[in-house]
């Protein structure tokens, strides 16, 4: 599974050049913020995250940031009720998203290792390492 709140200061620096991006002060801010929150964030939530943290910057870049990050396989986005979510690409892992609230919370692959088997059974579709199970429902909170 991803890994949740850790990331090593030159992290996020080694993730863009690897993927041949310029490491823009806009690009790592967005970057060490979703590495650190280890969460899946929209695009408002990211730019109410970096204002708070005194790192402000446009709310149309983060948008270009964010759209670039996922261009290039960098983040991943998680399409849902409400806003798309971005999360940082790391380990295979699906996400239960909750219909109400559009929290969105990383799966770790290996629990639905029988269910992709099942599904390959009936169907005859095979996920594949970039594929994504979204399981759609209620979180707990809105559950109550």
């Amino acid at each position: 599974m991803e890994r949740e709140g850790t990331a090593t200061p030159d992290e996020p620096r080694v993730r863009l050049r690897r993927q041949g991006l310029r490491c823009t002060p806009g690009r790592l801010r967005v970057l060490t913020l979703l590495l650190v929150s280890g969460r899946h964030l929209s695009i408002t939530e990211t730019w109410e995250e970096l204002t708070r943290s005194g790192e402000a910057i446009h709310p149309a870049t983060v948008y270009r940031t964010l759209e670039t990050l996922t261009a290039v396989g960098v983040t991943h986005a998680v399409h849902g009720p409400g806003p798309t979510r971005y999360g940082v690409t790391g380990d295979p892992h699906h996400h239960t998203v909750c219909q109400r609230c559009g929290a969105v919370a990383a799966l770790s692959g290996e629990h639905l290792v029988e269910a992709a088997a099942r599904i390959e059974e009936l169907t005859g579709l095979r996920p594949d390492s970039s594929g994504s199970f979204l399981v759609s429902g209620r979180c707990a909170r809105c559950s109550s």
